[in-house]
């Protein structure tokens, strides 16, 4: 009942979706045949025929097509005289044409909103978002929910996942056109104190894994939900979650919103091969947090959410303007125009600036800097440079706000992948002489493979259960070593201990599958001894074996002179018997007494 019951509300908000495309299609201004053609070739063909019937018509017919209706509209339109002619200057023809062709299908982007566990739509302020009521789900069961960050949405419910129920733990939404989307999915705790105040486990997309929450996420505001961009290519999206031991997945609402196809280009690697998991977005200068929604946003961007940030640790201070911001909400991102007045700016004490963010080693970050000269002291170019650095190497030098955008208060976008060596990625704005660094915005992006894991299918939770106590001393040894922090002075130097020998559980870093040296030496030493251990033994076996073999020919030895003289005794006994003659026989008496 309750998968039939998805599959009704998956139609009906797909059946909403199109109806409502459809009428905006009825509604819009310039609503020709060419609007709702995207592919290059098509428009070619339709140019092409407009601009061969447009004259033919005016000298023929002198007609024009009715004004209530769409010109060639899906080829249902009737041509209708008219008391006037058609005008075929190139102007009348261009200006038709850039009716027919604008930037952007009017179309708004498919958008599936799912608060889970819930049994009826639920509507939010104070955006009024809709939310359908739970379907899609493989199994779990549903329960009340609390909800620890003000980030997530005020839902009451949400969907659980036991270990007992094995491996239905899963997400599966169908006919969701093929696209790319932003897909976003919030945590939430039980309310129930008989559970785990706070499960840990893994999250995967279409089989990719991309995240795994880590202890302590419910008292951290961006570690309440997870975001990632990927590629729908088969009209289905699958997300599961993989317990690790400890407690029990627990989903609060999970968003699926299509975005622009080139969203968040970055080079050669982008792709259906790659998912971007964001690790870090904020919004500088203003200090308070914020949503796409929030900015009024374009929906072909997202729904973002930017954390507020008025000032860096140690240096920069905020600024802000009303000024109008040009060269915002354009393709491909539509980043929205309030980003971009507020920012966080270098002073006379500390002109540089400087920010640091936790990454994940040896994985490939790319970073997005959002710009725009948004002081009215700075006015020319020259007056504000700087260069930005990432880890110390530079990503962009002699950064000009005002000469890449050609005014003040203008947009301007800078994108860089680098690929971290530690836990740390460290940004900095170092300013040339006379000059504040400034910056309004920061996107950190996560690049993962979508060969992290070979199938969507969840994790054995069978065998989880079997080795979940292994699981939990491993897991605890890990956070104990994990938090522990080595100071010096006052700062942080680095972590206590590594734990590059504890991998390979669910949760845990996966294992390398190259050894340090320390490691190849210790492991060449203990072989080396065990072969002289072994060698030892036989050593001992061999001579002890000889030892017997020795001992054993010489008690022969001094037993043979002893053996021989009382064998020579016996025989002498046996042949000196006393002579009886009443006893003796010829041999005619024997013979004949054994013939009878």
């Amino acid at each position: 009942m309750e998968r039939e019951r998805g599959v009704e509300v998956a139609g009906r908000a797909q059946r909403g979706v199109s109806s409502w495309r459809g009428r905006e299609r009825r509604e819009a201004a310039g609503m020709l045949l060419p609007c709702a053609v995207r592919r290059p070739l098509l428009r070619c063909i339709i140019l092409s025929a407009i601009s061969l019937w447009i004259p033919a018509a005016a000298r023929n017919k002198g007609t024009l097509l009715d004004s209530g209706r769409p010109f060639l509209f899906l080829g249902l339109a009737k041509i209708k005289k008219l008391s006037f002619p058609i005008w075929t200057s190139k102007a009348s023809i261009l200006f038709l044409l850039s009716l027919a062709f604008p930037l952007r299908s009017p179309a708004e982007p498919y958008a599936m909103r799912i608060s889970c566990g819930a049994r009826d739509d639920i509507s939010t302020k104070p955006t009024n978002t809709l939310w359908y009521r739970d379907f899609g789900y493989t199994g779990g069961k549903f329960a009340n929910a609390t909800v620890p960050s003000f980030i997530e949405p005020p839902l009451k419910t949400l969907r659980y996942f036991p270990l007992s129920d094995g491996l239905q733990n899963c997400y599966k939404i169908n006919n969701v056109p093929r696209g790319h989307y932003q897909v976003r999915l919030f945590f939430a705790l039980i309310a129930d104190p008989s559970f785990d105040s706070e499960p840990t486990f893994d999250i995967s997309i279409d089989g990719t894994q991309i995240y795994s929450l880590k202890s302590g996420w419910s008292n951290i505001d961006e570690q309440s939900f997870v975001e990632a961009y990927v590629f729908v290519i088969d009209r289905s999206f699958t997300t599961c979650f993989h317990s690790t031991g400890h407690g029990d997945p627990s989903i609060l609402s999970i968003e699926i919103l299509q975005i622009d196809d080139n969203a968040y280009y970055f080079g050669p690697l982008w792709g259906k091969g790659t998912v971007l998991r964001t690790a870090k977005r904020m919004t500088c200068g203003s200090g308070k947090s914020a949503f796409d929604e929030d900015y009024g946003g374009n929906h072909w961007g997202g729904d973002r959410f930017w954390l507020g940030v008025s000032s860096f640790p140690d240096s920069g201070q905020p600024t802000s303007t009303e000024h109008n911001i040009s060269q915002t909400s354009i393709l491909p991102n539509f980043y929205p125009e309030n980003l971009y007045q507020s920012a966080i700016v270098g002073d006379d004490d500390q002109p540089d600036l400087s920010f640091q963010m936790e990454v994940d080693p040896n994985k490939k970050y790319s970073v997005w800097f959002h710009l725009s000269e948004i002081d009215s002291k700075i006015t020319g170019e020259g007056q504000r440079v700087f260069d930005i650095l990432l880890n110390g190497d530079i990503a962009f030098e002699n950064v000009d706000i005002i000469r890449k955008t050609g005014g003040s208060y203008a947009a301007l976008v800078l994108n860089s992948t680098i690929e971290a060596s530690g836990r740390t990625l460290t940004i900095t704005f170092r300013t040339k002489p006379g000059s504040h660094a400034i910056i309004n915005a920061i996107e950190g992006p996560l690049l993962q493979p979508t060969q992290w894991i070979n199938s969507s299918e969840p994790w054995p939770a069978d065998e989880i259960a079997n080795t979940v106590g292994l699981t939990r001393i491993l897991m605890a040894i890990y956070y104990l070593e994990e938090f522990q922090q080595t100071l010096e002075d006052g700062h942080f130097t680095g972590l206590a201990s590594s734990n590059a020998g504890l991998c390979g559980i669910p949760g845990l870093p996966t294992c390398g599958p190259h050894l340090s040296v320390a490691v190849k030496i210790g492991i060449a030493f203990g072989a080396l001894f065990a072969l002289l251990l072994v060698v030892l033994c036989v050593l001992i076996w061999w001579k002890r074996r000889e030892n017997i073999l020795r001992a054993r020919k010489i008690a022969a030895a001094r037993e043979a002179p002893y053996a021989k003289a009382r064998t020579q005794f016996g025989r002498d006994v046996q042949m000196t018997k006393h002579y009886r003659p009443h006893e003796a026989r010829n041999n005619a008496e024997s013979g004949s007494n054994l013939l009878s």
